[in-house]
């Protein structure tokens, strides 16, 4: 087969019978599991891009479509999570093959989640360094968190949300804001292990009732309680996702929502407060005719759709916005802090 650059995109087939709700590469961009409203998940192996014919497994045990599909991280095995609007959350596991040379031993449910009374919208693995820990968010308007505990059981805590329902789940990163350029009280002894950077655990949820919540787990009581409410959307969030940071004091959000907007909330230091700024695609278009003038900008704009998703990079520096309108478009910060559109793909 030809080979193709890396500008062009590479159609995968594969092979479901209904409309593709997600598709996720795992932590080595080595497989890459789809889900449907064929009620199935698929996994396939990929090899420089392309999913290899005859390497499919098909999984079965929802009863109705899959919104999502998420890879654990890998110390903890091959193991996927998925979500459907029959109310169910399974968690898959890769079995060893058996003898040397012998094929995958194909996939296994390890858990099944049945606690919510509605359609499960989304799945969210925790960071690693917090252990094998999975948020929920479903159209019953609760959250659950399955944490999988050291004696092999799964624990679940399931709280009110948002009321009509949550759309979407993201968790914070592991480190504290700031960790990376504060100077650490207790300085190491040579030769002995370093103190443990602080974790903490955290995540965001996006709802119906046009607000984004965000969570945090209190050691004290040992539950999950409501830190922070961000207002900003005039309807429902249908996604939000928690940039990934190295421990740099500023933290990023990015929300999308049904109202075509995709606002970016960032927070300075942990005790200021979260300050929203809006995603402007027709200033990405064509040069505002104010620019320059000292007149005051446009009011920022909005996307052609409702906006159904938004992805960080791994670096947390490039948004990737996907509209109903069949585009993916590329931001990121200028030195400025203006947002700009730095690349837009059509589907």
């Amino acid at each position: 087969m030809p080979s193709t650059t890396a500008g062009e995109p590479i159609p995968i087939e594969t092979s479901h019978e209904d409309m593709i709700h997600d598709a996720q590469l795992d932590y080595y961009g080595k497989r890459l599991a789809t889900c449907s409203s064929d009620r199935t998940v698929k996994v396939f192996d990929v090899v420089d891009g392309e999913a290899q014919r005859g390497t499919g497994h098909t999984l079965k045990g929802h009863t109705g479509p899959v919104w999502q599909v998420a890879w654990a991280h890998p110390k903890f095995g091959q193991i996927l999570a998925s979500c459907s609007y029959d109310g169910k959350v399974i968690i898959w596991k890769e079995q060893q093959a058996q003898g040397p040379g012998a094929a995958s031993g194909g996939w296994a449910k390890i858990k099944e989640h049945t606690l919510h009374k509605a359609s499960v919208n989304s799945v969210s693995w925790a960071p690693h360094e917090l252990g094998a820990i999975l948020a929920c968010a479903s159209s019953d308007g609760t959250v659950s968190v399955l944490t999988f505990k050291n004696d092999g059981t799964w624990g679940a805590d399931v709280f009110e949300g948002h009321a009509i329902g949550c759309n979407a789940v993201s968790w914070a990163p592991a480190v504290q804001p700031g960790s990376l350029i504060t100077p650490q009280a207790n300085n190491t002894v040579p030769g002995q292990q370093p103190a443990a950077v602080q974790s903490v655990k955290r995540f965001a949820s996006a709802g119906c009732d046009n607000l984004v919540k965000i969570w945090g787990f209190r050691d004290d009581t040992q539950s999950w309680a409501e830190e922070e409410v961000l207002e900003g959307h005039t309807d429902w969030v249908r996604d939000v996702a928690w940039a990934p940071n190295i421990g740099l004091p500023r933290s990023y959000i990015a929300t999308a929502s049904q109202d075509k907007t995709v606002l970016i909330w960032t927070k300075d230091t942990p005790s200021s407060p979260w300050v929203k700024t809006a995603l402007d695609p027709s200033a990405s278009v064509s040069p505002s005719p104010t620019a320059g003038t000292g007149a005051a900008p446009a009011p920022a704009g909005k996307f052609p759709d409702v906006v159904w998703r938004v992805s960080w990079s791994l670096a947390g520096n490039i948004l990737a916005v996907s509209c109903g309108d069949g585009k993916v478009t590329l931001w990121k910060e200028n030195l400025k802090g203006v947002w700009e559109c730095v690349s837009d793909m059509t589907s």
